[in-house]
């Protein structure tokens, strides 16, 4: 049993991560979140009653804030998952990236470091600060190859370059001061409580809508996608076993086209909930202007983390899809108060300039 800290913790992952803690370990978490656009709370439902678990409202560059939190609460253990993270956003206002993903962890490295250095004994020795990163810092890969721990950055984005900066920060506090943190890069995560604006959960909703369905380009952009739950329990393998400096990467080993994850989905659809005129959700596919500087390929290489710590993926793209849309069929009261407060399905990331 540990404390752990999870700042970010009412968004995607850092809610994943959440439920993951309360429900299979006997951790004691406190959820550090600023609630901005993507946090939700009810992302948390299943574990709010707890009594391991706590909520705490703060922003992560609120160095006095977050330094009374960690004070109080004296984690083992820090997992640093608050970020804006929504590559066309970033192109449309990338000062909030540089002020959350930069600022942000320099902000909870300092706290982090003046807490660590008062620590003695064992509980110095247990201390660690994981720091939850993107593949995207990494570039764009061609047709082959992998990404790994000793893959150069190379950040195309303003969001995957300020994330690029704060793994760098993450680093040099090791370095520099000694404190002991981990680092994990991952790839394109999926699953329940996804907010919409990113692809899977935006063309699963916008199929049963009956909208359009913009794929950008010609759809032959690759990812390679990991399923939420897979992420998790990577990320508590990482902070319960991984070596301090180091770095792992995390990834699916599901290699898919944009185009081809949306057909997947129409495919899906068209057996579990087919359209009232009897035809195929992929003729609402339509073909959009691709997004400024898309990288072309992401594609992790797990090895390191499957062979030093054990950890390997539970769910296959086609496993993990199928449990993604049928969350989505089956929580319209969850994913439909967003449309109607916060995000509506609108194209983002147009701006040049």
């Amino acid at each position: 049993m540990a404390r752990i800290l999870v700042t970010g913790g009412a968004g995607f992952i850092g809610s994943a991560l959440v439920r993951h803690l309360i429900a299979n370990t006997d951790h004691e978490v406190l959820n550090v979140d600023a609630l901005t656009y993507a946090g939700n709370l009810s992302s948390l439902d299943p574990v709010r009653n707890s009594n391991r678990y706590r909520f705490a409202k703060a922003d992560v560059c609120d160095r006095d804030r977050i330094a009374a939190l960690i004070a109080e609460f004296r984690p083992e253990v820090i997992t640093h998952l608050a970020a804006e993270s929504h590559v066309d956003r970033s192109i449309d206002g990338p000062a909030a990236f540089i002020e959350t993903n930069l600022v942000g962890t320099f902000t909870m490295l300092s706290a982090a470091l003046d807490y660590w250095r008062a620590l003695e004994g064992e509980e110095k020795e247990r201390f660690r600060f994981h720091h939850i990163s993107t593949d995207e810092v990494f570039g764009a890969l061609g047709g082959e190859g992998y990404f790994t721990e000793e893959t150069p950055y190379d950040p195309r984005s303003p969001y995957s370059a300020s994330k690029a900066g704060s793994d760098h920060l993450v680093s040099a506090w090791h370095h520099t001061y000694g404190l002991p943190v981990l680092i994990t890069n991952c790839s394109n995560n999926y699953g329940p409580y996804h907010f919409p604006e990113k692809l899977i959960p935006l063309m699963i909703i916008k199929c049963l809508a009956g909208e359009a369905l913009p794929v950008y380009g010609k759809g032959a952009n690759v990812r390679d996608w990991l399923y939420v739950d897979d992420h998790v329990r990577a990320l508590t393998t990482v902070f319960e076993k991984g070596t301090p400096g180091e770095s792992y990467m995390v990834g699916g080993r599901s290699e898919r086209t944009n185009l081809a994850v949306v057909e997947t989905i129409c495919e899906t659809l068209d057996h579990i909930r087919p359209r009232d005129d009897g035809k195929s959700y992929r003729d609402q596919i339509s073909f959009v202007a691709d997004r400024p500087g898309h990288d072309f390929r992401y594609a992790i290489d797990a090895s390191k983390l499957e062979r030093e710590l054990g950890w390997h993926r539970q769910e296959s793209f086609e496993t993990g899809i199928a449990k993604t849309i049928r969350w989505y069929l089956d929580n319209e009261a969850w994913w439909r108060p967003i449309l109607a407060r916060t995000y509506s399905g609108e194209r983002l990331g147009l701006k040049t300039a």
